[in-house]
């Protein structure tokens, strides 16, 4: 408890006075942690402006309690209570009661959690050290990840089979056959063989064939794909120059070849994998220009399109450096992050997409994909990957840095031979934050220090000038603060 009265609030504590009742904002504040991260809620602890912390205790906490049991457990108050039976305690903190309410992060099958019986009035997230009121977009994304049936399964009866390019679909079915030359699909019509790869399905009206989301994604047309995903943008980078934007480039609207996400995945795969250390390997009489780490890339990229949320905003974006690569995708974790690096949970949010990598032996099996690359990245001896979920769009990014970690006498070292303040090396940082900022909506003192391996004091002054030359902008106070691209850089 201690520990807990040295911070502030965040993203993921809440303090309030709450003496002699409930306050009303409990019930936002529940609801922005289920439907963010969790958190926890104290109630006997009050806030100043300044941020100084005082604890004021309540008053007959067992009937507090039971109050919030009892709310909680009201559908017009509440849409679900998701705490455990152990989630509400009091504890005595310097003579006084205090009750301790412990929120996890709600399954997405429960999602939104919204109070007032009002869908789009009362659901709200959770941002730095505040709650927001959630837009009806960010609700409808909520709702639409809530469904138990596959999002890319929806028939597309407004479509016929010319939204498809039948090159990827040759293409992919050369693929296939190599590498399961048995397969009894291999000898279907085009017809039959997507019907039976849930790419096209019947429909019920006319009898006819239509494409399935999925199928539009995999195979279809860019210009006909953002009719139904209008959002729906995927951008290989490749950043080897720091005095270069980028030295290579695609994007799937460039008009120049298909835009779907199977010749995306297998233009952008060679590129990935160019200058990779291939040991000498046979197999039988034929060589093997195979290692963990090329299956850990194409694992990555297959990943961000399987699990991208192709409704949201911003497209899939990812990017190589001399160092290492980042791959970002629009929609968060289906499952709590913790649990995705663990491994053993599997929940695609395109499990049509899935299935159609996983029969070329391209992507994650048993929920092990996360846990695959994390494993790996430690046994090259690299630093850890950097697993992030952002909000306000929905986005989740996977940094990998071919680095071996710098451990703390060696940045003191640094720091003595190379002032940060000035020279090459504060504008290659300066950079770094620029080009992460390329793919997230926003960056935190926290995550500076974890990318650039500083202190904070030191990641607080790089972001402190970069503001005043009107790079950055920055918003909200103290460690609820975040900082964005400033528009004139972002243009």
């Amino acid at each position: 408890m201690y520990a807990l009265l040295e911070t502030q609030e965040h993203e993921r504590l809440e303090f309030k006075k709450a003496t002699r009742s409930i306050p009303r904002s409990l019930w936002e504040t529940y609801a922005s942690f289920a439907n963010t991260y969790g958190g926890i809620i104290i109630l006997g602890v009050e806030e100043s402006k300044n941020h100084a912390l005082r604890c004021t205790g309540v008053e007959n906490a067992k009937a507090l309690v039971q109050d919030i049991h009892s709310t909680l457990n009201n559908v017009n108050k509440v849409s679900k209570n998701i705490l455990n039976s152990d989630a509400i305690h009091t504890q005595i903190f310097e003579g006084k009661e205090i009750i301790i309410i412990e929120i996890p992060r709600a399954n997405r099958e429960d999602k939104p959690i919204f109070i007032n019986n009002d869908l789009f009035g009362g659901t709200y997230r959770r941002s730095g050290e505040g709650d927001y009121h959630c837009t009806k977009e960010e609700v409808q994304l909520m709702v639409r990840d809530a469904s138990s049936h596959p999002l890319d399964l929806h028939l597309l009866d407004g479509m016929d089979l010319s939204v498809l390019c039948s090159d990827t679909i040759t293409r992919y079915r050369r693929k296939l056959e190599l590498l399961k030359p048995t397969l009894s699909w291999n000898n279907l019509s085009d017809e039959l063989f997507l019907y039976r790869l849930n790419a096209v399905g019947k429909s019920a009206e006319d009898g006819r064939y239509h494409p399935t989301v999925a199928g539009l994604l995999m195979f279809g047309y860019q210009n006909e794909i953002v009719k139904e995903c209008p959002h729906y943008f995927l951008d290989y980078q490749e950043q080897m120059d720091p005095g270069t934007r980028w030295t290579d480039r695609i994007v799937s609207n460039a008009a120049t070849w298909s835009g779907n996400i199977f010749d995306f995945y297998t233009l952008v795969i060679p590129r990935l994998e160019l200058g990779l250390k291939t040991p000498f390997s046979l197999s039988g009489m034929t060589r093997v220009d195979d290692t963990a780490l090329h299956h850990v890339l194409r694992e990555s990229l297959a990943n961000t399109l399987i699990h991208a949320n192709y409704y949201e905003r911003r497209g899939a974006v990812i990017t190589r450096y001399p160092k290492g690569f980042t791959f970002s995708n629009p929609g968060i974790l289906r499952v709590p992050k913790e649990d995705a690096i663990q491994g053993g949970l599997s929940d695609p949010r395109n499990a049509t997409l899935f299935t159609m990598f996983t029969l070329l032996n391209i992507g994650e099996r048993a929920g092990s994909g996360l846990s695959n690359i994390f494993s790996v990245w430690k046994a090259q001896g690299w630093k850890e990957p950097i697993l992030e979920e952002y909000f306000q769009p929905e986005r989740t990014t996977l940094q990998l840095i071919m680095e071996e970690p710098v451990r703390i006498p060696d940045i003191v070292e640094e720091r003595v031979r190379y002032p940060e303040d000035t020279g090459d090396k504060a504008q290659q940082q300066r950079q770094k934050i620029l080009t992460f900022l390329e793919t997230v909506d926003f960056i935190t003192n926290k995550q500076v220090c974890i990318l650039l391996e500083v202190n904070r004091s030191r990641a607080y002054d790089l972001l402190s000038q970069m503001v005043c030359e009107s790079l950055l902008i920055a918003e909200g106070d103290k460690k609820g603060r975040r900082y964005r691209l400033s528009r004139i850089d972002s243009c």
